[in-house]
């Protein structure tokens, strides 16, 4: 099977591994209990980008809508937020607050790199920030 998910985390793949066995729990399940624990684990960090659901049907071998309603059962379970066109990723576990938290400052990290700002002069607005906000 190949990877999957590119580029996470120092670089190393993350696959799925789909098995179509007798006994074997239903595609769309596998899935979403895979993706639920790599994200749970860390392996798909908080904000990444999960493939097109017709782009992981076709490296899995899957029909489309498979993958659909295995995304659909992990936004239900607020794993994964779908933002229109935008696409896919992995959402922030927790309360709304913690989740509207990384949800904003996942917005600022790729609004600062559009700007052309580098890693210091990204955290240096944001330390600014919060120190004005904050009264510090």
């Amino acid at each position: 099977m190949p990877p999957i998910f590119r580029g996470v985390r120092d670089n190393h793949p993350v696959t799925l591994k789909i098995h179509i066995d007798e006994g074997a729990a239903p595609p769309y399940e596998q899935v979403r209990a895979q993706i639920s624990a790599q994200a749970r684990s860390g392996e798909l960090p908080v904000g990444y980008r999960l493939p097109t659901v017709r782009g992981l049907a076709e490296s899995l071998g899957l029909a489309a809508n498979t993958v659909a309603k295995a995304y659909r059962a992990l936004e239900t379970d607020g794993v994964i937020e779908t933002r229109g066109r935008g696409g896919t990723f992995v959402a922030a576990a927790g309360p709304a607050a913690e989740r509207e938290l990384a949800s904003a400052a996942q917005a600022y990290a790729e609004r600062a790199r559009r700007l052309g700002a580098d890693r210091d002069g990204a955290l240096a607005a944001v330390r600014d920030a919060v120190r004005a906000a904050y009264g510090e």
